[in-house]
Order: structure tokens, then sequence, then C-alpha cells
């Protein structure tokens, strides 16, 4: 396991997690990596580290560059575990090293970890000189922690981003022009999607303060580095940070015998006749992280449940409550669904989309078997009211 020369005396010194499929909720089928910086100066720095349990893939690519007692430096921009777990193996093997941090950043690794660790701590518009290079910083609070800073060093026009402009990939390539660019878009969109997008306002405050910078390389902390298609990721963050939306629907349902099924297929078919790029999930087969990749460019969320026990189904509920956290802003939305002797569902549905923020234009609920008839009437109610 050997460092990765991004460029003169900058390594790529990470991990690669090809076994994670499961990331606090959010389904990582293609795993991820846990990238850290390796910078040789006057004073040796070492930009994040990795998962606990990659801390030796981390210390032996280290050890191929220097060895790692001679680090001066670890700059964490971030708390969270995936990027700070193996920060006490980093400071036992190199104890006269200085932490950089955000104030916050201070404080969350304190209650993290029980070291006696020396810190210096920087705020928006800092400078650290290293020798021939420096890093500069700037706070990205909520983006998506409220400890996260972003370092870019202006020598070499790399902006190391933490979580910004990431994506779960496990790959032996690193650069974004060695691997297919589609993938990566679709992983960077669905990192976007579940992971920043309830902070899509302080997003567009960090790429306005990053517009000021020159950058030529952008280091994130998971995936693929950016060398080639900065313009592109630059132009996806900032379309899906304005909460624009296509003429798109994505119609999410459970079904028990079909009758809410037959109602979404309904609505499918009232959307398409009125233009709408149109998808249909059913949550027995499709999990909730995948779904939400889909609503980052969508105008309009249909969601629909049968009645059970009063309530609507777990599946549906489930993924309510994980929608109801990343609430896409400037949707439009329908409630549906079926029942046997008391119609409950679509009223909780509404309550939790309009909880959520969206505007709800109608809803449409069905006695057992839904009729062709009533089918029809569905299907006109939604082309009526899009």
């Amino acid at each position: 396991m050997k460092a990765i020369k991004l460029c003169d005396d900058i390594f790529w010194v990470g991990g690669i997690d090809w076994d994670l499929r499961n990331f606090h909720g959010y389904l990582t089928q293609r795993g991820s990596s846990y990238n850290a910086y390796l910078i040789i100066d006057e004073k040796v720095t070492l930009i994040d580290t990795v998962k606990y349990y990659l801390a030796d893939e981390l210390l032996e690519r280290i050890s191929t560059v220097i060895d790692p007692s001679g680090i001066d430096y670890v700059v964490s921009n971030h708390v969270e575990m995936d990027h700070s777990g193996s920060l006490p193996h980093i400071m036992k093997a190199a104890p006269n090293a200085t932490i950089v941090t955000s104030p916050n950043g201070e404080k969350g690794l304190k209650a993290h970890f029980l070291g006696d660790y020396n810190y210096k701590v920087v705020k928006t518009g800092d400078t650290l000189s290293i020798g021939k290079r420096s890093l500069q910083f700037l706070l990205t609070p909520m983006v998506h922690w409220p400890d996260n800073m972003v370092s870019y060093m202006p020598e070499e026009k790399i902006l190391f981003s933490n979580d910004a402009f990431g994506q779960h990939i496990a790959s032996s390539e690193i650069f974004d022009d060695e691997f297919p660019l589609d993938i990566i878009l679709e992983e960077a969109r669905k990192y976007y999607a579940n992971i920043v997008l309830p902070y899509s306002a302080q997003v567009q405050k960090a790429l306005e303060a990053a517009s000021q910078l020159d950058i030529e390389t952008i280091a994130p902390s998971h995936g693929l580095i950016w060398r080639k298609h900065i313009s592109e990721i630059l132009g996806e963050y900032q379309k899906w940070s304005s909460n624009a939306t296509e003429k798109k629907a994505v119609i999410v349902y459970d079904t028990m015998w079909h009758s809410t099924e037959k109602m979404a297929f309904a609505m499918r078919d009232a959307f398409e006749e009125k233009g709408y790029n149109t998808m249909l999930f059913n949550l027995q087969n499709n999990h909730i992280s995948d779904i939400m990749t889909h609503f980052i460019l969508a105008e309009y969320i249909c969601v629909g449940s049968p009645t059970l026990n009063k309530n609507m189904m777990p599946s549906v509920a489930s993924f309510l409550t994980y929608l109801k956290g990343l609430s896409p802003k400037s949707r439009k939305a329908f409630a549906f669904g079926s029942y046997g002797w008391g119609s409950m569902s679509v009223k909780q549905i509404e309550g939790y989309l309009e909880d959520s923020g969206f505007e709800v234009k109608g809803s449409f609920d069905s006695k057992y078997i839904p009729s062709r008839e009533r089918l029809e009437e569905i299907k006109a109610g939604v082309k009526e009211k899009i």
C-alpha cells in the first residue's frame, strides 16, 4: 500500500473501504474511500485521517514517503469519525504534531478524544505557512457539521474540500479522468442528496467564497479527486444547491394488494401526458437513499400508501421520516393511497409532506380495488392540478 503522488511533494495516503455498503442509513453499493493528503515541506503536514479500522493502511502509506514521527501538523477539516477516527493513531506515531482545526473542530475533537494534544485554532482568512507552501482556511459551518472547514493551497491551486464534492466510491484510481465520469457524477449527486441537501443555503455561501479562488485541483474527503472536470462538478453543485427543478415527477409508494400501485400508475400516466419525465419507486424494491438521488431536480414528489392498522405502511413512514430530514425546498407534492374500512394513510402522508415544506397540490384515495373509472378520475385530477 503505497502513497500516490498528486504533484511534487504532495501525496494521497488515504484508505479504501471496498466492503462498505451502508453509511449511516445510506446505501454505498460502490464502497468508499477516506482521503488523506500528505504534504512534504519544511513543516510536514497531513490533511485529515481515515476511519479507525483503516489506520494501519494510512500509516503504511505515509511510511512509504516519510517516517510518520516527522509529521508537524495534522489539519482536521472535519470532526466526524470517518475523517478523524485514526487521529489517536496518528498522534501516537507523531506525538509532537499540532492539530490545526476550526474553533468548533477543537471542541468536537476534545469531546471525541481524550488525548492531551496540541491545538492550533484557525478561522476564515487565516494562513498557515509550512515552508515553500501555505494553507489558507475557509470555515464552512453546516456543510454539513458546525465544525466544517476547507483548506486551500494557493501555490499548487489545490482545494482540500472536505465533504464537499465527494462521492462514495472505492477505486484503485484516484483521479476523475481515470474513472467513468457518469458514475462519478451519479455518486456525487447521491452524496449531495443524502448528506448535503439540507444545507444548500450554506453551500451557496461556500461556493461564492470558493469562486474567489484559483482552483486547478479539488481534493475531497471521499471518492475521486477532481483535476479535469472541475467546471462540471462546480456547475452541478450550483444547480443542486439553488433548488432548481426540472420537469420531472418522482412517485414513491408501497402496496399490499396492488391497489395503491394501480393509483401510482394512473398518476404516472397523468404526468407523462403533461410532458413530465416520470419515475416510479416501489419501496419494497428500492432503498430510500437511492430514491433520494432522483429528488434533487424533481418538481413533483408523490407519495402513496395503503392504510394498515390505522396508519400508513411502515416502509412509507420510514421514507417520509428520512425525506423530512432532508427536505428539498420549493417542491410540489401529491398524497395518495387505498384503504378498506378506514382511510387514514393519506391524511398522514399529507401531514408529513406539509411538515417537509412541500406545497401539497392534492390527494387521492380509493376504497378496496380502484375501478377503471376511479383511476381515470385520479388521472384527470392530477392533470388538472399540475
